[in-house]
């Protein structure tokens, strides 16, 4: 039979004050029920625990026994009970988030580090992928969770707008434009333009180059031979423009700068989650939310 708990703690609170009156005051309940508790006690487990009279409470060699033993059990079942809860609350286990190289400067490490933080049990990995295989990926759970940008298409998965950023470009600080802290459009487009390559982005090089549909003459666009150059050196040449978010600012080389374009719709950054979704899930999006609102990422 299970023990009872409850009557064990009542009896463990008895065994310090040795006391009814003291113990029941103690615990909150009337006296007669605290004496209710110990006999069934005693009943449960079929051995006197207390030797009472009218002025004393003595514990019997079994009494003594459990008082000792009983706390580390105890402590051993609060253990397991908020093992439990953590685990329903998404708080324990081990997520993997797979994020976009373009995430990963400010947004991805901001969310990681938010949720190590916010629950100590939980084991976070992150892993750099292409952007066309986050989506697929969470959904047949190669990893629980992904962080791209634009509203990448993908079946079995639900996306959460995490974030919403000012579009502007990337440049070399000599470069004339460099001066102003807002650049037009149309002045943009008078020089070679980078995009991501198309193979590897679609969404975001399509909502880039949209960007300069309607400029005359079409600006000259290219994609650089590596995806993902840290570097940026096509872009010291003081000449090549680059497309970017204003997350760009955050891991910027020795050399460049960014600047707003004017009147230009803003990039998203979305969060990606399957669409059966566990307590894990739920907590990840709890905190990519708490996340977003607390670094105004979003709009109010």
């Amino acid at each position: 039979m299970a023990p009872d708990t409850v009557s064990l703690r009542y009896f463990l609170v008895l065994a310090q004050e040795l006391n009814f009156t003291r113990a029941a005051a103690r615990i909150g309940i009337a006296q007669p029920a605290l004496s209710a508790r110990m006999r069934r006690l005693e009943t449960e487990l079929g051995t006197a625990l207390l030797v009472r009279d009218t002025r004393s409470v003595v514990l019997t060699t079994a009494g003594a026994a459990l008082a000792e033993s009983a706390p580390p059990a105890l402590a051993a079942l609060d253990r397991a009970w908020d093992t439990a809860r953590s685990a329903a609350a998404g708080e324990l286990g081990t997520l993997r988030i797979g994020y976009s190289l373009s995430a990963g400067a400010e947004t991805a490490p901001a969310l990681v580090d938010r949720l190590i933080r916010s629950s100590p049990g939980l084991e976070v990995g992150a892993v750099p992928m292409a952007t066309p295989e986050i989506s697929p990926a969470v959904a047949d759970g190669r990893i629980d969770a992904g962080i791209t940008r634009g509203e990448q298409p993908g079946r079995g998965v639900r996306r959460y707008l995490l974030r919403r950023a000012r579009i502007g470009v990337q440049l070399a600080q000599h470069h004339p434009l460099a001066e102003h802290p807002e650049i037009e459009i149309a002045d943009a487009a008078a020089y070679p333009l980078r995009l991501p390559d198309r193979a590897a982005n679609p969404v975001i090089h399509d909502q880039l180059s949209a960007l300069f549909r309607d400029t005359r003459p079409h600006p000259q666009f290219h994609t650089p031979a590596v995806s993902f150059d840290m570097s940026q050196r096509d872009l010291h040449d003081g000449v090549t423009l680059a497309p970017a978010g204003e997350a760009a600012i955050t891991a910027q080389p020795a050399g460049l700068t960014w600047r707003p374009l004017r009147d230009a719709p803003g990039l998203t950054i979305h969060l990606v989650l399957p669409r059966e979704q566990s307590p894990l899930h739920h907590r990840v999006r709890a905190v990519a939310k708490s996340l977003a609102h607390e670094l105004h990422w979003l709009p109010d």
